[in-house]
């Protein structure tokens, strides 16, 4: 867990963040960047069960249930993919900030995350107040 540490410069007091150990940080790296492998081959695999990928298929006589199974699958895959890039998205930002030694700090705030709530969600780069203020 990094400190709050108070220097003295010049008669003023500088409050500064010290991050985490990369010894303590390196596993959960290894951790995201095989979650993220495993996301990027899940968006694949999902991107190609999409019914809408067969550019062929609006030339054919389907059948009315056919052509809303087929729009349902789609709008399922759509909301599937969405969902994998955003988990993408966050599991990148949270590999950068690894690299930039500031994981486990809230991208608003500056204050520490939860080691709570880095353990339940890994990618988090926002404490629970922040999200919570994000979400309204």
């Amino acid at each position: 867990m990094s400190k709050t540490v108070k220097k003295k410069t010049n008669n003023h007091e500088s409050v500064g963040i010290i991050q985490l150990p990369r010894k303590l940080v390196a596993p959960i790296g290894s951790f995201l960047s095989d979650q993220l492998a495993r996301l990027e081959r899940r968006a694949k695999d999902v991107e190609s069960d999409d019914p809408f990928r067969n550019v062929g298929r609006l030339n054919n006589n389907a059948s009315p249930d056919t052509d809303a199974e087929e729009q349902f699958g789609h709008a399922r895959i759509s909301a599937v993919k969405g969902e994998l890039e955003r988990k993408i998205v966050q599991t990148r930002k949270a590999l950068s900030r690894i690299k930039i030694g500031k994981y486990g700090i809230c991208e608003s705030c500056g204050h520490m995350i939860d080691t709570d709530r880095l353990m339940v969600y890994p990618e988090a780069t926002f404490c629970i107040h922040c999200e919570k203020k994000r979400e309204k």
